[in-house]
């Protein structure tokens, strides 16, 4: 089994981050943007426009995401961050949480060679990790069930099951809201 080396997207890692995000068949369309954007962002729709954007969380030092190495090479991403750095998934407000402690797991790119080795349960588990380290109680995610026609970059509901989160809702048709103390 492939064991993935994880690091927070950071100044540093920048590079890494274009990189994979650049491969062939990387989210270079979204740059992890579609939950993020707000306001004007929500119009520019361009690679390049989501690119600068999530650039400038990156510099800000705002948390955006982890990304996996195998032999020092990125090939794994998945984007984890307190939940108020998105736009609305669909959980609930829970007036007794301390909203700052509620992080987001959204979404995840494996490049496609990885892809069924058990890598997106070695990233949930780096972010649930990460997450705590950074003051997060519970940990929030949004996946599909399998067979879904879409969403399915957020995961599906068995291997969150199995990662034990538990189901506390729906948002929208197809995405479940899922969760795990921390």
């Amino acid at each position: 089994m492939l064991k993935l080396t994880v690091h927070e997207v950071d100044a540093s890692r920048w590079p890494d981050f274009e990189r994979l995000f650049e491969s062939r068949g990387g989210p270079k369309a979204c740059w992890c943007m579609v939950w993020r954007a707000r306001g004007a962002e929500t119009k520019n729709t361009k690679g390049s426009a989501r690119k600068l954007a999530i650039k400038a969380r990156v510099d800000d030092g705002v948390p955006i995401g982890l990304l996996g190495y195998i032999d020092g090479d990125p090939i794994a991403w998945c984007s984890i961050a307190p939940r108020s750095t998105y736009r609305p998934l669909g959980g609930e407000d829970d007036p007794s949480e301390n909203a700052d402690e509620v992080w987001s797991l959204v979404c995840f790119f494996i490049r496609r060679e990885f892809r069924g080795q058990g890598l997106t349960e070695q990233l949930i588990e780096a972010a649930a990790e990460y997450a705590k380290r950074n003051g997060a109680t519970v940990l929030e995610a949004y996946p599909v069930d399998p067979g879904s026609p879409s969403y399915r970059f957020m995961g599906y509901v068995p291997t969150f099951e199995a990662a034990e989160f538990e189901g506390t809702g729906r948002a929208g048709t197809r995405r479940h809201v899922m969760r795990r103390s921390l």
